[in-house]
């Protein structure tokens, strides 16, 4: 029987890559893709893993300069209490949900793990915390030769740079697997 993985809030697939190229079903849930994880019902299939990575535009560090109101915060919540619903009903073996360090810590407390992409063969920066239940990913660090690209490459509000900054690491995405089939 195949297994299945619920990817939540990833357009770009990078993170759910190598389960799709290993012959899991991915089941991708994003707003890009026409479909909103606050409305998803019950898939009618068992889930194997949930892949969630909400936005991060409402919580990361890096936009603290920008005042966010109730509101927005409230509806960003909104987004990743649907994914933790979704862990809740399907009862997965394993699943992990992603943000850049910043404000989710107020609301999920401390992630239990915490990464850079160089750790895993991404010569950059950016600091990540995975909540969950999973197999931490074993390391492959390599020299941080790009620092933190996210920033000097990617610097602004444009949908080219959300998109860009949104991207799951290559080595992290493969790393995670290999720990999590």
């Amino acid at each position: 029987m195949t297994k299945t993985i619920l990817s939540l809030c990833d357009w770009s697939g990078e993170w759910p890559k190598p389960y799709r190229e290993a012959g899991y079903d991915v089941i991708q849930v994003d707003i890009k893709r026409g479909g909103d994880v606050r409305l998803m019902e019950k898939p009618d299939v068992e889930i194997h893993g949930i892949l969630a990575a909400p936005p991060c535009t409402m919580f990361a560090a890096s936009g603290n300069r920008w005042q966010r109101s109730d509101d927005d915060i409230r509806d960003a919540l909104a987004i990743v209490d649907a994914c933790l619903r979704l862990v809740v009903i399907t009862k997965p073996v394993w699943w992990a949900l992603e943000n850049p360090v910043g404000k989710l810590t107020r609301y999920l407390g401390k992630a239990p793990m915490y990464f850079q992409p160089w750790m895993y063969g991404d010569p950059y920066s950016k600091l990540t915390g995975i909540w969950g239940e999973y197999n931490e990913p074993a390391k492959a660090p390599v020299e941080n030769t790009e620092g933190s690209k996210m920033w000097s490459n990617y610097g602004g509000k444009s949908e080219r740079t959300k998109t860009a900054r949104s991207m799951t690491p290559q080595g992290f995405a493969r790393a995670f697997f290999k720990a999590n089939p």
